[in-house]
């Protein structure tokens, strides 16, 4: 008889993990939405007013619509951030003010029977709520805390509070950016809430580990600073070894060439390419059918298509102007040319690649509604990720939390949201 394969389903890899998440903006939701994404309980502690302008009148300003679907705050806009619902996926709401006995009360409750609390506030913010690490432990000595403030808890920045584009101008990546003989430019996304947010799971999920083995946990200081300094070594070491600065470079590389994005047919439509060795400029060329440059002095060679960009660029812009950039890319990946489409949001919602490998998820929001998010771009062959609802709504599992975990009576549950400690709606909400 042959061997059959037997399919075992498996929990969640991270099944069985609380995390209390006091993440605002993007380094620490993004850090706990992964942690969530792969099974952990998690658990969003928010004030009332936590959302922040999108919570009140100034939600219906024409300046702060653009991150509504379809612009529209709609009655709950404090629940139709899109970045926010983004983030949060696969979390439960609780609503505390924790600037009252009885919200630190809920609060050391939780972390009793919690794993992992993740904060990115500036250094002095659970400190003065009386939250921070060492009380904390006091309450369990199996707590794992990850703290991600700008930069760091210790040094003479720790106080400095900063978002991305103000820290990665610090960290060094900003002074990378830019076209050669121009200035500084920032990026064109955070990517050091990303670097953040990665450095944070692997923290965590590596002081999981050795508590597995001693059975206590330990506080993690994180700079956001740091995680993006950390990736650019080899222009540090540069200029230990030459005393030079690096230059900026803008789409072009320090040997390969052509080496940019070209512009192609319709609206800002573009395709990067990038060659580095002749036998991919051969391709190039004839894939392109100009058999002829093979031939031209000019770029005989890596070095000599190196020194002459200037003239190559116009020549390869000229042959991509005349294509489909998406129709372009894959005749010359077909060529063996390394080449990509510059997708833009739209396109990236109708790949045909993401869409085969399920990337793109369709999530409901309770006011949002449906609406296609980016998925989680690792595959578990045995307990993959599982996005299994949207991002709650604000207080949403205030009951849930309060008297499911902790035992709360429902009569102490309403006497908490009079008082203002809990609640599902802002402050300023009814203000219009």
């Amino acid at each position: 008889m042959e061997n059959m394969e037997v399919s075992v389903k498996y929990n969640p890899a991270l099944d069985g993990l609380r995390v209390i998440d006091l993440g605002r903006v993007w380094s620490g939701p993004l850090t706990t939405r992964i942690l969530a994404d792969f099974g952990a309980e998690v658990i969003k502690v928010e004030s009332l007013a936590g959302r922040g302008a999108y919570a009140g009148p100034a939600a219906r300003q024409n300046s702060l619509t653009e991150d509504f679907p379809d612009r529209q705050p709609g009655e709950h806009p404090w629940n139709r951030i899109g970045m926010f619902n983004d983030l949060n996926r696969n979390k439960q709401s609780l609503t505390l003010d924790l600037s009252k006995d009885e919200g630190k009360k809920m609060f050391r409750q939780l972390v009793a029977i919690s794993d992992v609390v993740v904060e990115n506030y500036t250094p002095r913010v659970m400190a003065n709520f009386g939250l921070d690490y060492p009380a904390l432990q006091q309450i369990n000595s199996r707590l794992i805390m990850l703290s991600m403030p700008a930069f760091g808890m210790t040094g003479p920045y720790r106080e400095f509070p900063g978002y991305g584009n103000t820290i990665e101008p610090v960290a060094g990546l900003t002074n990378l950016t830019g076209y050669r003989g121009g200035p500084p430019e920032p990026l064109g996304m955070i990517a050091g809430d990303v670097l953040a947010a990665l450095h944070g799971v692997s923290a965590v999920m590596s002081a999981l580990w050795q508590r597995q083995r001693t059975g206590r946990g330990q506080y993690l200081d994180l700079s956001q600073a740091e995680t993006q300094t950390s990736v650019i070594g080899e222009f540090i070491l540069g200029y230990q070894m030459t005393g030079k600065k690096p230059e900026r470079w803008g789409n072009r590389h320090t040997s390969k060439a052509p080496h940019g994005c070209y512009r192609c047919q319709g609206e800002d439509n573009w395709v990067a390419i990038s060659i580095g060795t002749d036998d991919a400029w051969q391709r190039l060329c004839v894939a392109m059918d100009k058999p002829e440059l093979v031939k031209d002095t000019r770029f005989a060679d890596q070095l000599s298509r190196w020194q002459n960009q200037d003239e190559l660029d116009e020549l390869i812009g000229a042959c991509t102007e005349q294509h489909d950039h998406i129709e372009l890319a894959a005749r010359l990946q077909s060529a063996g040319v390394m080449c990509g489409a510059v997708l833009n949001g739209k396109e990236l919602l109708r790949d045909t690649h993401l869409k085969a490998r399920g990337f793109m998820v369709d999530i409901t929001q309770r006011d949002s509604g449906l609406h296609p998010y980016a998925g989680v771009p690792i595959k578990f062959s045995k307990s993959p990720a599982e996005i299994l609802t949207g991002a709650p709504g604000l207080g949403e599992h205030n009951h849930n939390v309060l008297s499911g975990l902790l035992g709360i009576s429902d009569d102490m549950i309403s006497q908490l949201e009079k008082k203002g400690v809990i609640g599902e709606r802002p402050p300023d909400a009814s203000v219009k």
